[in-house]
């Protein structure tokens, strides 16, 4: 995928830290670069992490957020953001009021993804009891919401969806709730051959099916994606257009994953498998 001539977009991701680099900011910041977009980054967690699991989380202080925001926004306007990992409640009110206004002042349509993270890949948890309320708040400031099957059950308060039919529903449910757009993945389905993902809007809910791709390097699918439509939508006419690019990228970084083979847990997927060359 080619970037259009000119200078490239600016996204920002405001998201928490992986050490392990397959998740979180540095999954994004990769996956800006991968797509042909000038990353920044404002830091609200620092976890303890690697391709095994999760053993601790840090939250940054809201404060020292709304700093990091306020500084580099006086500074640059990005063409997209993409909201992350929170951790807290106190540091996802930060993020909001930061977001609102930025919204105040963009007399275009500022794209804005959120990709609420709660569970990790490992199933880890990732954001704090009191925080799911105020990640609710945020839902319909963004532009498209991605949750997976644990985090769209939290965020709508009912079961985890297990077939294409209630994930059709949970998105629905999601959109009459306040979300302007969703893109409900489907990773966490028992679907041995494809991958089901839904999107939705005010106007339709559709399903759709890829390739799933034989491969226990997932970490930091849903970073990945996010990311990459906030990389994309300034470089697409339309969503529609935005999503299904950044599917098929992602489905790509998916089948080279093996190929970078780090950790001994769930590697990440290959950010740069369009660009790094293979023996």
């Amino acid at each position: 995928m080619t970037a259009a001539a000119g200078p490239p977009p600016k996204a920002l991701s405001i998201a928490g830290s992986d050490p392990s680099g397959g998740a979180g900011i540095q999954a994004d910041l990769k996956t800006f670069s991968a797509l042909g977009t000038y990353g920044m980054c404002v830091l609200t967690a620092l976890t303890a992490q690697s391709t095994q699991g999760v053993t601790g989380v840090h939250a940054v202080p809201a404060d020292f957020v709304t700093q990091q925001l306020d500084t580099l926004l006086a500074d640059i306007t990005p063409d997209a953001v993409k909201i992350g990992m929170l951790a807290d409640a106190e540091v996802t009110g930060a993020v909001r009021a930061a977001v609102e206004r930025l919204r105040a002042e963009e007399r275009k349509e500022l794209p804005i993804v959120l990709d609420p993270v709660m569970v990790a890949t490992s199933g880890d948890r990732l954001l704090t009891e009191d925080a799911v309320g105020a990640v609710r708040e945020l839902v319909p400031l963004a532009s498209i919401v991605t949750p997976n099957l644990p985090e769209a059950a939290l965020l709508l308060g009912t079961a985890q969806a297990t077939t294409p039919g209630e994930m059709l529903e949970q998105a629905r449910r999601l959109v009459e709730q306040g979300a302007r757009r969703v893109y409900l993945k489907g990773g966490h389905l028992d679907e041995p051959d494809r991958a089901t993902d839904v999107y939705a809007d005010a106007e339709t809910t559709v399903a759709g099916w890829s390739e799933r791709i034989d491969t226990r390097s997932t970490h930091g699918t849903g970073c990945t994606l996010s990311s990459a439509l906030a990389a994309l939508r300034p470089q697409r006419e339309t969503w529609t257009e935005t999503v299904q690019d950044a599917k098929r990228w992602l489905t790509e970084a998916l089948r080279h994953a093996d190929e970078l083979q780090v950790g001994h847990g769930h590697g990440p997927v290959h950010h740069f498998h369009e660009t790094w060359s293979r023996p």
